[in-house]
């Protein structure tokens, strides 16, 4: 049996790719067109590009209330937060120290900022 090896960089930065997509399909009902991330140092950022909204969310921005729809989604970051820390751990190996969110309508996308612990 062949020892196991750790991802290259460019494999643990496909997989988590997949994965956060695979998150936010399942957990939200949408996902996003595309996922890009970024391994630099002790960070970790991830544009979640062509996010995809609800007819709900879709008419609250069209009636001016894009603020709650941003609101909203900065709520369901906050409880899913772990969840895509855990993602996270498993594809570089290390520990999340800190995790950010932001969403923005126009383009619609997402920026997801997570900060790890120095490597050992």
């Amino acid at each position: 049996m062949a020892p196991s090896q750790d991802p290259t960089p460019s494999e643990a930065i496909e997989t988590l790719a997949l994965e956060l997509l695979a998150i936010l399909e399942e957990s939200y009902g949408r996902t996003a067109e595309k996922a890009t991330v970024h391994m630099v140092d002790d960070a970790v950022v991830v544009f979640l590009d062509g996010l995809s909204f609800h007819p709900s969310e879709r008419f609250l921005i069209e009636k001016g209330e894009g603020e709650m729809v941003l609101r909203t989604r900065s709520a369901y970051e906050d409880a899913i937060q772990a969840t895509f820390q855990a993602a996270v751990e498993r594809a570089t190996g290390r520990r999340v120290t800190s995790f950010a969110s932001a969403t923005k309508l126009d383009p619609p996308y997402s920026v997801e900022v997570f900060r790890l612990a120095p490597e050992l």
